[in-house]
């Protein structure tokens, strides 16, 4: 049994494994989660059966990590170990769909939805978010595993406004929103929204001291109620009310005749109404913009996991978000006051979950909260780098806060990205950007990660580039110790002038990882986030509870 998460957490790697081996049964107030799933593949590609030298080729065009020769263990382990329900569910699929990327993405969903469905307190609920593609089979696997009576709703959010398609097909502007609970016995807090103005200026056209109002029928629509048929104001009818009730409405002025004869009529102030009842047709939020948005693909708009998490938790809940990528769950937890846990499986969405987290509360890893899953000595450090490169690449970059660079489509969390590449990077892996004078022009830091063995002509060519890119500084971050003739190359790029700060930096510096771990910074002037910063807010609670009982 996992001892209980103590305090608020996010780690990284599979959440299959670290939900098995770290959380705790029926531990969690709430589940929000957005899986990776690449819905720009075609149907073609997805129920291809993977097979011979053209399922290789599927399988590179399908950029996401769901595939059937990492799920057909899986696959078994369901057959054999899960709830009948569940076995029976996921071998009818299996018939039906057959072994290709979509029946594969449906395996490894449901072996973590069953951790889920394990955590998930008998009061708690499960949002699951998902697009067209696959979510009527996510409902099906969801019925199986959570129990077809503990269905209470499918949301269609609207994440943007329709546009203009050539295509013979509709444009898709909505992503659907599957909402279960754990039980009959849920927490749910029904949301409002603002009123349409029209409306208001239709319904309330009335107005006194007490601001403007409507008038609503006090008539029983039951003509056989004879305890409530009586005369009230010359007028006999069968009223919604008690005499009593009536009278002290109308003695407080709430309860009004028009006219003589007339059937009396309440008052319903406007700012007595909780406003527009939210239905499970959300159009009111679309995706994130502005200064919310940090250039992460699939980011979420806060204002939506607020609602979520406003509809189906309490302040000190425990909020959960297996696929957190850019961190909008965990955010929003930390803004209303919720104790929160987020996974995610790249070392790119833990170093922009941390800046994040930064940025908007003046968090700090280790401090504030616990970060599971990175390095932490030097050992463990190059374990990752032998493991991939490219993770160890995000990792490291996080260590100096270093936005990773790079045009070309990456996975990121299993998600296509405009941050981060795999591929040619020109000599530059991250960068960080400041600004030191009046202009207010932000200045780059150029950043180059090296794991194997270095030497001084990397630091040539790094200086090469900070010339070419006409950059500020240049850093070079080593998993291996750097020698005295790379320590001399650095040394002769000379210095760079901070004319605000009146501060002289070297131009281009060797930091080594096992210094890293053990606090060294890079010499530079100070500068915020270097991910898009995200917007300073206050939570709802200055001290917010750890994830103790």
């Amino acid at each position: 049994m996992p001892k209980p998460i103590t305090r608020n957490t996010l780690f990284y790697g599979d959440n299959l494994p670290i939900l098995r081996e770290h959380v705790p049964d029926e531990s969690v107030d709430l589940i929000y989660l957005d899986p990776p799933f690449n819905s720009n593949r075609s149907y073609n590609v997805l129920f291809k059966d993977e097979s011979g030298q053209e399922a290789e080729a599927q399988i590179v065009a399908f950029d996401d990590t769901w595939h059937w020769a990492g799920a057909a263990a899986t696959y078994h382990a369901l057959l054999n170990d899960a709830p009948e329900r569940v076995s029976g569910m996921i071998a009818a699929l299996h018939d039906f769909i057959g072994p290709n990327q979509m029946m594969a993405y449906l395996v490894m969903m449901a072996a973590r939805l069953v951790e889920l469905h394990r955590v998930l307190k008998p009061t708690g609920s499960l949002y699951l978010h998902c697009d067209p593609t696959a979510s009527h089979y996510l409902k099906i696997v969801l019925d199986a595993i959570m129990g077809i009576d503990n269905f209470r709703n499918e949301i269609i959010w609207q994440r943007s406004n329709p546009k203009s398609h050539t295509s013979a097909n509709f444009p898709n502007c909505t992503d659907t929103i599957l909402r279960y609970t754990k039980s009959s016995k849920f927490t749910y807090h029904q949301p409002y929204g603002e009123h349409d103005p029209d409306y208001v200026e239709a319904a309330y056209k009335y107005s006194d001291e007490k601001g403007r109002y409507r008038l609503l029928p006090l008539l029983n629509p039951n003509d056989d109620r004879p305890n409530l048929t009586y005369e009230f104001l010359g007028v006999t009818r069968v009223w919604r009310w008690t005499k009593e009730r009536m009278q002290k409405g109308y003695e407080e002025g709430l309860v009004i005749q028009l006219k003589p004869g007339a059937v009396p009529q309440y008052k319903k102030y406007l700012q007595d109404s909780k406003g527009r009842t939210v239905t499970n047709c959300w159009t009111d939020i679309l995706q994130a913009a502005g200064n919310e948005a940090l250039g992460y693909p699939t980011q979420k708009p806060v204002a939506l996991l607020e609602r979520i998490l406003n509809a189906s938790s309490n302040p000190g809940d425990v909020v959960l978000d297996p696929f957190c990528g850019c961190g909008t769950a965990v955010v929003a937890a930390q803004k209303l006051g919720r104790r929160w846990i987020g996974i995610d499986i790249t070392h790119l969405s833990i170093a922009l979950q941390k800046n994040r987290l930064k940025d908007m509360f003046g968090l700090e890893p280790r401090r504030d909260y616990d970060v599971i899953g990175e390095p932490e000595d030097l050992g463990a450090a190059r374990q990752l780098a032998q493991d991939d490169r490219y993770q160890f690449q995000w990792w490291a970059l996080s260590l100096i806060e270093a936005r990773p660079v790079g045009e070309a489509r990456s996975a990121v969390g299993g998600r296509s990205s405009s941050v981060g590449k795999k591929g040619s990077d020109r000599g530059i892996d991250g960068v960080i950007l400041f600004t030191d004078d009046k202009t207010g022009k932000p200045k780059r830091a150029l950043v180059q990660v090296k794991s194997g063995h270095v030497t001084s002509r990397d630091v040539r060519d790094l200086r090469g580039t900070v010339e070419r890119e006409a950059a500020a500084l240049g850093i070079f971050i080593t998993l291996e110790p750097p020698t005295t003739e790379m320590q001399t190359e650095a040394a002769s790029a000379g210095i760079y002038h901070s004319p605000g700060w009146n501060r002289d930096y070297p131009r281009l510096q060797i930091v080594a990882i096992a210094d890293l771990l053990h606090g060294s910074e890079v010499k530079m002037p100070p500068t915020a986030s270097t991910f898009k910063q995200a917007q300073k807010v206050a939570p709802a609670e200055a001290d917010q509870p750890g994830l103790g009982v």
